[in-house]
């Protein structure tokens, strides 16, 4: 899952060595750091939120289950249909699995995912009274909600910060910023939420995204135009 584009500067700059970039070596340093992210992030994308269209928390929960391995442009393009022709929870619950499959065949993995969106229905209807859950406890014992998929939920649909959205982009941009050393998700998001404002974990997954998509792409990073140039000592730095 990912944000919608949002224009933003491209200043031009020489890019900052990694090796002349300083290390914080003191807690104080670190958080000095992890502030001036924060403040460049704010100025940047201060209204970054999620790009998946939905009504409510039912859509959201079932657009961001669609997008696992899938853009959020392609799931846009699915869901309209998919919530006119299932427009309630309990026609969801009671949907063909292989005409659903074939509904969403486009997001990919569409025999899992109808699984887990007929799963979900059935369990929300069941034990929640066609309620989405409020709390991480309960969404996670949805079908396709994952901590991830809860994290989207709770914080774009309910704004409860519960923990912070890693996926794809919060990963490798906290770990190329050094915000974390780990690799499992899990571990990068406890890493996140103990230096990262609980205020600010909603927003902060939503602007990294951001970030990642249009500044500190994967596989050419635009360093030169990049406003954290001067924090980041990451060692794949394009200097040219």
């Amino acid at each position: 899952m990912a944000d919608a584009e949002v224009a933003v500067p491209t200043p031009v700059h020489p890019v900052t060595p990694p090796k002349k970039v300083p290390k914080p070596k003191t807690a104080a340093e670190r958080k000095e750091r992890v502030d001036r992210i924060l403040a460049e992030l704010d100025a940047i994308f201060p209204n970054a939120t999620c790009a998946l269209i939905h009504k409510n928390p039912w859509q959201l929960l079932v657009a961001t289950i669609l997008s696992a391995q899938c853009t959020d442009e392609r799931v846009n393009k699915v869901t309209p249909g998919l919530f006119k022709k299932y427009s309630t929870i309990e026609a969801m619950a009671t949907a063909s699995q292989d005409e659903l499959a074939n509904d969403i065949r486009s997001t990919g993995f569409f025999n899992n995912k109808a699984r887990s969106l007929i799963g979900a229905a059935k369990k929300i209807m069941a034990d929640y009274k066609g309620q989405v859950p409020r709390s991480m406890e309960e969404l996670l014992t949805v079908p396709g909600a994952a901590r991830k998929t809860a994290n989207v939920v709770l914080g774009t649909a309910y704004g409860i910060p519960v923990g912070v959205v890693v996926d794809t982009h919060v990963q490798r941009i906290s770990q190329r910023l050094d915000l974390t050393r780990n690799d499992e998700p899990v571990k990068i998001e406890q890493d996140l939420m103990k230096i990262i404002p609980q205020d600010r974990w909603i927003l902060f997954a939503h602007q990294v995204i951001h970030f990642g998509r249009q500044i500190c792409v994967a596989r050419k990073p635009r360093c030169a135009s990049c406003p954290l140039d001067s924090v980041c000592y990451s060692k794949d730095k394009t200097l040219a």
